[in-house]
């Protein structure tokens, strides 16, 4: 029997080993366009290119009016849909992949960009001088419309048949709660030897400004142990919504579901693409309207990862209740000021509609006014944790000077981003490193260099290199990358970052001396992305700023 599956395991393998080595010579060629459009743009001065597109794409508006959108899809956001729906396309299009078709069209002589993109979009990609291949491209978005409608209808289905296998349970002994979206397991409370870590819900529970008598907290990573922080109870819980309960729930929702199915797929067939491309999303607005408002969570929190869509269900959430609050645990969103002036802001931060934003100071406050307007709801509240373990710090004997920099990507993967400005590359990392550990140990201290966290092979190989080297030398202290920056920075005297790393506002809160170190002197020492942390160029001045600050 063994002899048998081995044969044909053989045989199944000696059939699909010329596909799949077709697929990855196609992939490999795929590769080396993009890479030569990367070099053609950055030969000709124009790294900025695939940036301006982006950022016409978030700002140019679809010419949808309110009467083109349907009360039985759209719900309450029927009256003002389109910001939904550019924000979806954004994500849902607009991403890295559209970064790639671009720069393939450019590395191909006569090359045009074939995507799944609808009209509006390609004709701003024919006003920005890329040249679309218009038919393929219309067939794709069509395909892509309709896959996107089937999974919508298989949405609706999911959530009757989970709330028929509820029954007849209702929801009883619905707590008070608030949600976390898009967490890991490193932003879950951690507690050793009696110290806690430095994770957003433990920075959650600890705010004075947060949602009152809660009894939960609850989040999406499935299969994370229960804990408890200040006897508030911290679950795992996959699904964003609780299901249906009961059969008249259920039915209500069924009649929805069928109405909207129907409105979605008509007008798929005369052109009217939207309520198609955001059935999958109505149908969970459509899931928080006929929940008990009992059962929803007081408060959801979505992070700045995740900054350009905001569900559809939010706005029902919120008209039932609950705060919708946008958090940001970082603060390296701007980008850099070049020749005396600013660039404009990044792809898809124009588009927000958040409700409340949370910000670690005034500097970011602005960022987001200039973002989405003077009427943005934003409340300053300092550093936000986000993700660190409760390990503790090694011993030190001698003073540290806690150090952070950027990993930068192996080059296939820097490409497809359509960075505008080339900082975070080798160059400037391995300098950065270079210097801070040369002046450190001329001055008889320690460098406590905390990486990034680990991002395996995509972390570029010289880099890697180079930094297997450098952990070697007698000065060098690594610091395991999941250990909390507020944990090295309380072990150091003094801080020092790569622009614009938010480790140096850590370092500021706790009362360090911080500096952004720049080895490159492209970095301008004005530039409000720096928050008001000073900004060191050149080895000379970094020795400078050292010895005025380190306890020898």
């Amino acid at each position: 029997m063994l002899h048998q599956l081995v044969g044909l395991c053989i045989v199944i393998e000696s059939l699909f080993s010329p596909l799949i080595g077709m697929i990855k010579r196609r992939q490999r060629s795929r590769l080396r366009k993009i890479m030569r459009g990367y070099r053609a743009l950055k030969c000709s001065d124009h790294l900025d290119r695939i940036a301006v597109v982006k950022q016409a794409l978030t700002e140019h508006t679809l010419n949808l009016t309110n009467k083109d959108f349907s009360p039985v899809v759209m719900g309450c956001k029927a009256g003002s849909g389109e910001d939904v729906v550019r924000q979806y396309l954004l994500i849902r299009v607009g991403g890295v992949n559209l970064n790639c078709a671009l720069l393939a069209a450019l590395g191909t002589q006569h090359g045009r960009v074939v995507f799944c993109l609808p009209k509006e979009w390609r004709d701003i990609l024919d006003l920005h001088g890329f040249k679309v291949a218009r038919y393929r491209s219309a067939i794709l978005w069509q395909l892509y419309v309709l896959l996107l409608l089937f999974y919508g209808v298989a949405q609706i289905g999911r959530a009757m048949l989970a709330g028929m296998m509820l029954g007849k349970i209702a929801h009883e002994n619905t707590k008070n709660y608030a949600y976390f979206s898009d967490l890991s397991q490193g932003n879950l409370p951690k507690k050793l030897n009696g110290k806690g870590s430095h994770d957003v819900i433990s920075w959650y529970l600890q705010w004075v400004g947060r949602v009152k008598n809660l009894d939960e907290i609850r989040h999406n990573v499935s299969n994370a142990p229960p804990a408890a922080v200040d006897g508030i109870s911290v679950l795992p819980c996959q699904r964003l919504l609780p299901d249906l309960a009961g059969w008249s729930a259920i039915i209500k929702y069924g009649r929805w579901g069928l109405q909207a199915a129907f409105v979605a797929g008509a007008d798929c067939l005369r052109g009217r693409w939207w309520h198609s491309f955001l059935l999958n999303q109505a149908a969970l607005a459509a899931q928080v309207r006929i929940l008990p408002t009992e059962a929803l969570a007081r408060e959801y929190l979505f992070h700045n990862s995740g900054w350009m869509y905001r569900p559809l269900w939010t706005y029902e959430a919120e008209k039932r209740g609950s705060l919708i609050t946008f958090y940001f645990y970082s603060t390296n969103c701007e980008a850099f000021k070049r020749s005396g002036e600013y660039p404009s802001l990044g792809y898809g931060w124009k588009g927000m509609t958040w409700c409340r934003y949370l910000v670690w100071d005034q500097y970011q406050a602005d960022f987001v006014r200039r973002a989405v307007g003077e009427s943005a709801n934003i409340s300053v509240v300092g550093p936000i944790w986000f993700q660190g373990s409760a390990d503790a710090m090694p011993k030190i004997e001698k003073p540290g000077v806690a150090v952070f920099d950027v990993t930068p990507h192996r080059q296939s993967r820097y490409c497809t981003l359509g960075i505008e400005f080339e900082y975070y590359i080798p160059t400037t990392s391995t300098q950065f490193l270079e210097h801070v550990a040369n002046v450190t140990s001329q001055l008889d201290t320690v460098m406590l260099w905390k990486g990034k966290r680990k991002i395996g092979s995509i972390a570029h190989p010289h880099y890697r290199h180079f930094a297997g080297r450098l952990a070697q030398r007698e000065n060098v202290e690594l610091i395991d990358s999941d250990i909390s920056a507020q944990r090295v920075i309380e072990s150091s005297c003094a801080v020092i970052s790569l622009p614009f790393t938010s480790t140096a506002l850590i370092a500021r809160e706790l009362g360090k001396p911080s500096c952004y170190y720049d080895p490159t002197g492209m970095v301008q020492k004005d530039d409000r992305a720096a928050h008001g942390i000073p900004v060191v160029t050149g080895v000379d001045e970094l020795e400078q700023w050292l010895s005025m600050h380190i306890d020898l």
